[in-house]
């Protein structure tokens, strides 16, 4: 399996992992200490060195209760950033929901384009369509600021796996082909402990849908409320969390702890290729 982007055709014959880069001063787990354009420049080489794969670019906070924000602070945000990071040798996505922030950062060289609303805002599919840009469509209910009062399902697996069937589906009829199209079943978006962890425990019913799965574990609230960790605490947590998911079929991990993860599915491809051996 791959996942074809714009300058990027990434093997998915191993798990990947995308580096998340906040350029935000209220995210839930690292806000504010990568706003400035330098700092997060910084940040993009020191992740990009400590082995990521993807690097994911955002200027908005998606925590629960978000404020929205305009599409121009959006860019302001992000514009500097995304120009260096396209220099850096790895693909680099851009984590937006507007369409003209899709348009104005596929413009500047962006690879992929991240939506936490599965390219439903009017345009959004146009914005991607025709730009041989990768994509993640991901699960959510709302919006951020409302999200958690939707949070009610009688099978969180079969409904996250519908939605995200009906949104693929939507984008190929746009015309992005399939190659290039991820899902992301959403932790932690309009779902609480519960649902999170039912979902993951389903997650290997997900690949059956035919494309990538891209997931997000890390530093989340469900695992402070199943570890009694505060957000800057849950590295084990997260590293524990991120393998069942690849276990479970996940193939992108989108992550804070760049080294530690890359070190934990070292070890885990080497336990995985032992056992292979084993057999043969």
């Amino acid at each position: 399996m791959h996942w074809q982007t714009r300058r990027f055709r990434i093997d998915l014959g191993s798990p990947r992992v995308m580096a998340i880069v906040n350029v935000t001063p209220d995210s839930f787990s690292d806000g504010g200490r990568h706003d400035d354009t330098r700092a997060a420049i910084a940040h993009c080489e020191r992740l990009v060195a400590e082995g990521a794969d993807i690097l994911d670019i955002g200027g908005e906070s998606t925590r629960p209760g978000a404020p929205r924000l305009d599409a121009d602070a959006e860019w302001a945000r992000i514009a500097g950033v995304l120009a260096a990071a396209v220099t850096l040798g790895v693909p680099v996505s851009v984590d937006t929901y507007k369409p003209e922030i899709m348009r104005r950062a596929l413009d500047a060289g962006a690879d992929i384009v991240n939506d936490v609303q599965a390219l439903q805002m009017p345009g959004a599919l146009a914005a991607v369509a025709g730009s041989g840009a990768g994509v993640c469509l991901m699960h959510m209910r709302g919006e951020p600021a409302s999200m958690m009062d939707l949070a009610v399902y009688d099978d969180v697996v079969a409904e996250v796996g519908a939605f995200l069937a009906q949104r693929a589906q939507a984008a190929r009829g746009s015309g992005i082909p399939a190659d290039a199209i991820a899902l992301d079943p959403g932790y932690g978006f309009a779902k609480n402990a519960g649902h999170n962890l039912r979902l993951l425990a389903g997650q290997q019913r997900l690949t059956g849908l035919g494309y990538p799965l891209l997931v997000g574990w890390s530093r989340k609230r469900t695992l402070g409320d199943i570890t009694g960790r505060p957000v800057d605490q849950r590295l084990a947590a997260s590293l524990a969390a991120a393998l069942r998911a690849v276990s479970s079929g996940a193939n992108v991990l989108r992550v804070h702890d760049v080294a530690a993860t890359v070190d934990a599915l070292k070890v885990w491809a080497a336990v995985d290729a032992a056992k292979i051996a084993s057999i043969e």
